[in-house]
């Protein structure tokens, strides 16, 4: 199998496209973002009020 041939993906927090990876062969579905970096700037869903203490 060539590289070109490997499913790819778009990542939501850089929008850079990543490929597969074998340490990702058996959870490829739930793979979201393409690093650990990304995966922690992730948006929070959590809405922070500005101001409450």
């Amino acid at each position: 199998m060539k590289k070109s041939d490997l499913p790819s993906k778009l990542c939501p927090v850089c929008q850079r496209p990543f490929s597969w990876r074998k340490k990702w062969e058996k959870a490829w579905d739930e793979v979201r973002y393409c690093s650990e970096r990304c995966r922690r700037n992730k948006k929070d869903p959590v809405v922070r009020k500005a101001g409450s203490s």
